[in-house]
């Protein structure tokens, strides 16, 4: 399993976003900005946010009463059953996200990059829609500030599926996954000692440069055994420093740092 699954918690969110059996619904009324159904002796709940893939204010706006509808069942919470009509409002778009799986090879083209993550269209979506997205976090393995450090607008890539989610209309992929984890090469420095570039400063430690795409965290306490506020008032980033390989933790992807001893070789 790739690294970005392999997170218990974003198992757990990925379980909770799968689609959910759909129903034809009947809308009995409205309550605020909410939808109100009965479908089979259940009543249920549209919430604003779940009525459209458009922006509405009010779901008189797009649904009228005693108009029948088709919605995914999403949960129940505190005794009342909760749907998404916008996750069957496009039923192209819902048939090419079903047909999409969890740890599933995609290619697309980027149509934007900012500073949150890279929006792509990717390769069978319906036409007039962009339906790839890629968190900063999952481009790459090494220290970023942008995303488009890593990738530009018309570039092709391809990158393993995290989840299709019909509510949301979006295909979230990694292109991370599909690289080796650069630690897996790093493993078997531990207690060796390294001299590298300071490439950022934290209040309470600094992380260095180890190797390509590899970088460790020493703590402000192994910097100096003298009370200091912070570590950028004894050293700035790009200076060089020799520091000992402590721990390298590929489960939570870490590599901790401590100071190497007078006389060791680097």
């Amino acid at each position: 399993m790739s690294e970005s699954t392999s997170d218990p918690r974003l198992q757990a969110l990925i379980n909770r976003l799968q689609p959910g059996p759909v129903e034809k619904a009947v809308i009995v009324g409205f309550d605020g900005s909410d939808a109100l159904v009965t479908f089979e002796d259940e009543v249920g709940r549209i919430d604003r946010q779940e009525l459209s893939m458009r922006r509405v204010e009010h779901p008189s706006e797009i649904f009228r009463v005693g108009q029948e509808i088709e919605a995914e069942v999403i949960g129940r919470w505190r005794g009342e059953l909760h749907l998404s009509a916008r996750a069957c409002e496009n039923p192209e778009l819902r048939a090419f996200l079903l047909g999409i799986r969890p740890g599933q090879i995609l290619t697309g083209t980027v149509s934007a990059v900012h500073n949150f993550g890279v929006f792509v269209h990717m390769d069978g979506e319906p036409d007039g829609l962009c339906t790839g997205f890629i968190r900063v976090v999952d481009l790459t393995w090494s220290r970023i500030n942008h995303a488009s450090e890593a990738v530009e607008v018309g570039q092709r890539v391809t990158g393993e599926v995290i989840t299709s989610e019909t509510r949301r209309g979006q295909v979230t992929v990694s292109l991370k996954a599909l690289q080796e984890d650069p630690l897996l090469r790093f493993a078997d420095h531990v207690d060796q000692v390294i001299c590298g570039p300071i490439t950022k400063i934290i209040p309470f430690g600094i992380f260095v440069q180890l190797a390509d795409s590899v970088e460790g965290f020493l703590h402000l306490s192994d910097l100096t055994e003298e009370p200091v506020e912070s570590p950028d008032l004894l050293v700035r980033e790009g200076e060089l420093i020799t520091v000992r390989v402590s721990e390298v933790d590929l489960q939570r992807h870490r590599v901790r740092l401590c100071s190497a001893r007078t006389g060791d070789d680097v």
